[in-house]
């Protein structure tokens, strides 16, 4: 097993310990802020100039994911690299991981990037786990395309990577519409899932070090809006408490086959099977922090992104405490323009003044509709008083209700 890089130490260059990121994004950002607080050095590999990691990190490796000489400087600078999203090329980081400690592996990142991989780690781990994915069928050919049952009619066709926010998918409801849609997809690989009558949307954080050991925040609501999260809630007694255990221990599981060591999301539909709680089934994962889970730098003890820097470094995993009720409000970039479109500032003033109210914007220099330029954490005394501030704060930014 790797030494555990303790804060404060030296590095194998006799420098500072030093944590590197590949990508330069908003989780990039509140990473590095995680890392420095806790004493390491930090060091970004993003393409981008000013991007919200890079304005937090003095060593900017301005370059592209796959570049060999910048991927090199990151190697010497760095005693352990991390990731922070899951479209960087797999084969850098199996590269990295061959001079540092890198987590999460290549290989975990890889199946990510892949649904129709993902879909098999899932259906693999479902006997076990007891939760599996929504039924579905791959379509990388035009043979298999003819082949598609009708019983996943209506469905949602996925292209297999690349795909996020609602980006990659469409509905169909026939197989003419299911073949138009694969053509306007490019005719790439593709997955299509039946469509499940929908009663809430939920997602599990879990943290797993290198010697197996698993830490998990409480499951999350979540609601989406075009394909991207709108807000999620993370309130006690928001969710059954059957359903969440079984939430936790298929993340737990699916993290533990792929021996992964690093913060995971996975993300769950609840289906309305005429059961009180509904029944539980596997969407996707994502190997890194995750935004439904932004709350927990201001409603817990230790954040997502301090768990990251834990497992990256090989440090002790203590179990996460929610101290506070919490609703978190994504902030995209049509909240700067207004009905006409003209660009405005929102009214943070107002925002602000509400009691409980934690503001955290990423330091993009453009907004643009649908981009996420910031989240607005509400945290309180229970449940009821975040919601009723939480929808204040929609109020005043323009933000619609919520049921």
């Amino acid at each position: 097993m790797a030494a555990t890089l303790l804060p404060g130490s030296l590095g194998h260059a006799g420098q500072p310990c030093t944590l590197g990121v590949l990508g330069g994004g908003q989780l990039g950002r509140m990473f590095v802020q995680a890392a420095q607080k806790l004493g390491y050095a930090c060091a970004v590999l993003e393409p981008e100039d000013h991007s919200p990691a890079a304005q937090a990190c003095p060593q900017h490796i301005q370059t592209d994911y796959a570049d060999p000489l910048g991927l090199e400087q990151l190697a010497q600078r760095c005693d352990a690299i991390t990731t922070e999203f899951e479209n960087v090329p797999a084969e850098a980081l199996r590269w990295l991981a061959q001079r540092r400690l890198v987590a999460p592996s290549a290989a975990a990142v890889a199946l990510a990037q892949d649904r129709i991989a993902e879909k098999a780690h899932f259906s693999a781990c479902a006997q076990q786990a007891g939760v599996g994915p929504a039924p579905y069928a791959v379509i990388e050919t035009e043979a298999q395309l003819q082949a598609t049952p009708t019983a996943l009619l209506p469905g949602i066709l996925k292209t297999a990577r690349l795909g996020y926010d609602g980006k990659g998918q469409q509905r169909v409801h026939t197989g003419a519409e299911l073949r138009a849609a694969w053509q306007r997809l490019g005719g790439v690989p593709c997955v299509l899932e039946r469509l499940l009558p929908l009663k809430a949307e939920l997602s599990v954080l879990v943290a797993r070090g290198r010697d197996g050991q698993v830490v998990h925040y409480p499951p999350q609501r979540n609601l989406h809006r075009n394909g991207i999260l709108a807000l999620t809630e993370a309130c006690p007694g928001n969710l059954p408490t059957a359903l969440a255990a079984r939430a936790v221990s298929a993340s737990a599981l699916i993290a533990a086959q792929l021996g992964y060591v690093g913060v995971l999301c996975v993300e769950f539909f609840v289906i309305d099977d005429g059961s009180a709680e509904g029944a539980l089934v596997l969407n996707e994962m994502a190997p890194r922090p995750h935004n439904s889970g932004h709350y927990t730098l201001d409603a817990c003890d230790v954040s997502q992104f301090e768990l990251q820097v834990r497992t990256l470094a090989g440090l002790p995993l203590v179990a996460p405490r929610q101290h506070s009720p919490a609703l978190m409000l994504n902030l995209l970039g049509e909240l700067w323009f207004d009905a006409q479109g003209q660009a405005r500032s929102p009214d943070w003033a107002a925002v602000l003044a509400l009691p409980g109210a934690h503001l955290h914007l990423y330091g993009k220099l453009e907004a643009r509709p649908g981009r996420k330029m910031g989240h607005l954490t509400l945290t309180g005394s229970s449940a009821q008083q975040v919601r009723a501030t939480a929808l204040a704060a929609a109020a005043i930014l323009g933000l619609a209700p919520w049921p």
